[in-house]
């Protein structure tokens, strides 16, 4: 689900402040917990160490997103390029279903070249379907093990849809009323731009304006200029009003009419375009930014992994990501060289995860290591749905239950101690595997720009790229072995941590199977000792990797 402007805690995309607050060094996220007192990863660490003189081979990883910006400054150099394609001549050069995907492809655009931004949640879409079913029926019409279970979905998606359209309408209303009230007090103070002083010797018997004026004064007290708080009323009220037009409107359906694609047919080829970056790539390049941003170029920022080549999968609007899509976005990542692929996006319901399974166990069987985003609403991923996820819905009579190349990334915070973890951060004993950083993350936005973002989306490109580094310099490891090796050398939390979303202190081996935080340096250690398993690829003598 991509949210441009979170002030509710269940986006999966960027959490954003209101206001500005202290925050840490850009690069801490880069830094290392005993050098540089920071609960980064140690990837410089790494690199000025163990890995220095030493040259990986290059590692494709596939950032399933809103798309990037693949012109930016700091990313054009290791965008993926697909060789055997030739730009721009209208022609599916390779026979791989996608004509002119130079640098990926874009599974939620029109043949015209139109794209989706907006649309709704998956939530909404079960509620439209499932309502015409059961739509004034009562429990005890309902006969079967299979439709009580539908019957018992759909008093969920109905609650959730019907209640949270109630709730952001008055918030919308609220809001609005706060905006006109800041407009009514421009004119009434004959100023652009006033302060607290302003509002303090400012009389009026107005009962809505004295209210409104209270609202104003608690917030400007949070250092924020009227500029910047004007700008949070407009963002807010937008997201509100975004909310009730697209992302819980049941009726809102762009799909018929910008990619008129067969819908019903899974594994159709071919629908999209490649237009890689789509309306909003602000999501989608700050990732990218994470995994490989340049290294060492003096620009911006660099990311963890170097030798990485970025393959751009735009499939998720500003709403919630469809099945369709995710399946066949790493179907084509796999069917295109990636061996590691990023998805920092997820919802509480899916249409169709049997086809999202599917394309997990071809993932799997072309040995490429699945990195995703726990979800940023403080919940426990082992009582809450979370998809898509490692678990098969349909494992089969002697085949696994989960997927073995799948890994679970939970937000850390640069704070540390008891609020190393994020306070939005999901987590779960047993879904959630590792946390890594997660909060003041910096990093590439679209037009050369850059920008601090946090959330679990943040968090897992920094495991993705640290399992690019352990692909690239020990390139025997199969996906199963690198996951496995960043969980066995992660940096133990120590001592009680507060539970998200709560004031309780838990251990924080409750909040993740690994009981820890990601440690570049660590798994590189681990990974010099560890014999890999991937046929036909040999590691190169330490003497020679020069």
């Amino acid at each position: 689900m991509k949210i441009k402007f979170s002030l509710i805690a269940a986006s999966f995309f960027a959490v954003s402040s209101i206001f500005a607050q202290d925050e840490p060094a850009k690069d801490w996220f880069l830094k290392s917990p005993t050098k540089d007192n920071v609960q980064g990863v140690s990837i410089e660490e790494t690199y000025s160490t163990i890995l220095k003189g030493q040259t990986g081979k290059s590692v494709i990883v596939a950032v399933i997103d809103s798309g990037v910006d693949y012109d930016h400054e700091d990313l054009k150099d290791v965008m993926w390029v697909n060789e055997d394609e030739i730009a721009g001549d209208g022609i599916d050069n390779d026979n791989n279903g996608y004509i002119d995907d130079i640098h990926g492809w874009n599974f939620i655009g029109g043949k015209d070249g139109s794209n989706v931004d907006s649309d709704n949640l998956e939530v909404a879409r079960v509620y439209k379907y499932l309502n015409t079913k059961f739509e004034g029926k009562s429990e005890d019409d309902i006969k079967g093990k299979k439709d009580k279970a539908e019957y018992a979905r759909y008093l969920r998606a109905k609650e959730e849809v019907e209640t949270t359209i109630k709730d952001n309408t008055e918030t919308l209303k609220r809001f609005n009323s706060t905006i006109e009230i800041v407009a009514r007090l421009k004119k009434e103070l004959g100023k652009d731009d006033f302060t607290i002083a302003d509002l303090d010797a400012f009389e009026t018997e107005d009962a809505a304006l004295q209210r409104g004026i209270l609202v104003i004064k608690n917030n400007l007290t949070r250092n924020a200029s009227l500029g910047d708080y004007e700008s949070y009323l407009d963002r807010a009220a937008n997201y509100f009003k975004n909310s009730l037009d697209y992302n819980f409107n049941p009726d809102y359906d762009p799909r018929q009419t910008i990619v008129k694609d067969d819908y019903a047919n899974v594994y159709e080829k071919g629908y999209g375009n490649n237009i890689y970056d789509g309306p909003d790539a602000s999501h989608g390049t700050h990732v990218a930014g994470i995994i490989a941003a340049t290294r060492g170029n003096d620009i911006g920022m660099d990311g963890v992994a170097d030798n990485v080549k970025i393959m751009t999968v735009r499939a998720v609007p500003n709403g919630d990501e469809r099945d369709k899509d995710v399946a066949n976005a790493i179907i084509y990542a796999v069917d295109n060289g990636a061996q590691i692929i990023n998805m920092s996006f997820g919802k509480s319901f899916s249409w169709n995860k049997e086809a999202v399974d599917k394309a997990v166990k071809y993932a799997l069987k072309k040995d490429v290591l699945l990195v995703h985003a726990a979800g940023n609403s403080n919940k426990d991923n082992d009582s809450n749905d979370n998809f898509p996820n490692d678990k098969y819905e349909k494992a089969g009579l002697f085949s696994k239950k989960q997927a073995a190349n799948w890994m679970e990334i939970g937000a850390l915070d640069w704070k540390g101690g008891e609020n190393s973890p994020a306070s939005f951060s999901n987590y779960g004993k047993n879904n959630v595997d590792v946390f890594a950083p997660g909060v003041a993350i910096y990093s590439t936005t679209p037009d050369d720009n850059y920008d601090s973002y946090q959330g679990t989306s943040m968090a897992a490109p920094v495991v993705a790229g640290v399992a690019a580094v352990l692909r690239s310099y020990y390139p025997d490891l199969t996906a199963t072995q690198v996951k496995d090796i960043i969980m066995e050398s992660v940096d133990p939390i120590a001592g009680k941590v507060r539970k998200p979303g709560t004031k309780e202190t838990v251990n924080f081996s409750e909040l993740a199977v690994s009981g820890g935080s990601v440690n570049a340096k660590k798994a590189v250690e681990l990974a010099e000792k560890t014999k890999g398993k991937k046929k036909g690829v040999t590691r190169p003598a330490k003497k020679d990797r020069a």
